[in-house]
């Protein structure tokens, strides 16, 4: 699957790389490295993964070396097992070495959210439940991030505020009420569906009644989520969010919601354990 095509790689290589060149650049591999010297390198995961960035990873080598050999051994998405080779490396010893934590940074990180996001889909599969993302990113990183979460199996929700209408309890408390939220979002006519999250059963039908398009059922334990699926009977989908977790989210799938949404996918997934080794020098 390719990269957002609003994405700017270009501008986030050459962000990242200043951010560690600072104004002296990789003065370590200038003072020890001869300017002519190669080298072969294998990028390797140390660790079961499923893959997410290598693009960008080999842009950063690219960007520095733009002559650099590289051959690409895994796609992303893919599953690899400890010890498997994604990324063949061959070019100048100092541009790799420079590139080397930038791009490792990347796909450490994105391939750290696509693993933790294919166990949770995993644990849900054949319950018809649809896992899907939050706008809990990293600031600067939520286009890579949802890209990642794509690559492990999951589906992204909004990407902005301004690409749907996700009226949450705040806003009611402004409102007045649920209805009163759902009834000034229709009327606005923005063109976009109406998401109303409500934390008590009492809430639901006054949301249907003012027009919700969508409803996220906060904080509700499967009992709960039970009661509300039979309740709603399909008039509008469904969405559990709160208290997911890996042990929790098969639960909350059998009850019969059409998704669930999950920002520890990308707030706080680990990051997984790749390395650039170098395989020849001359």
């Amino acid at each position: 699957m390719p990269l957002p095509p609003d994405f700017d790689l270009d501008d986030f290589v050459t962000r990242t790389l200043a951010e560690d060149l600072g104004v002296g650049g990789d003065v370590t591999s200038n003072a020890t490295i001869p300017a002519d010297a190669r080298f072969i390198a294998e990028m390797n995961c140390r660790e079961p993964i499923v893959v997410a960035g290598l693009k960008i990873a080999a842009a950063f080598f690219r960007s520095l070396d733009p002559d650099v050999t590289i051959e690409q051994a895994v796609a992303d998405g893919d599953r690899a097992e400890a010890g498997t080779v994604l990324m063949r490396l061959s070019g100048k010893a100092r541009a790799m070495l420079t590139a080397e934590r930038s791009a490792l940074n990347t796909l450490q990180h994105l391939s750290g959210i696509a693993t933790l996001t294919r166990r949770y889909v995993d644990t849900i599969a054949g319950t018809g439940a649809i896992l899907i993302d939050t706008r809990k990113t990293i600031p600067g990183l939520r286009t890579l991030e949802k890209y990642a979460v794509r690559m492990g199996g999951a589906h992204n929700h909004r990407m902005r505020l301004d690409d749907g209408v996700l009226i949450k309890d705040n806003h009611v408390a402004v409102c007045g009420g649920v209805a009163e939220a759902v009834r000034a979002a229709r009327a606005a006519d923005t063109g976009l569906q109406v998401q109303l999250e409500v934390d008590r059963i009492e809430q639901i039908e006054p949301a249907l009644a003012a027009g919700a398009d969508r409803l996220l059922l906060d904080n509700m334990p499967p009992p709960v989520l039970r009661q509300a699926v039979e309740l709603v009977a399909g008039r509008v989908p469904l969405e559990a969010s709160g208290g997911v977790r890996l042990e929790t989210i098969r639960a909350i799938a059998e009850t019969g919601v059409d998704f669930i949404s999950l920002g520890r996918i990308t707030q706080s997934a680990p990051a997984v354990d790749i390395g650039l080794d170098f395989a020849l020098s001359r």
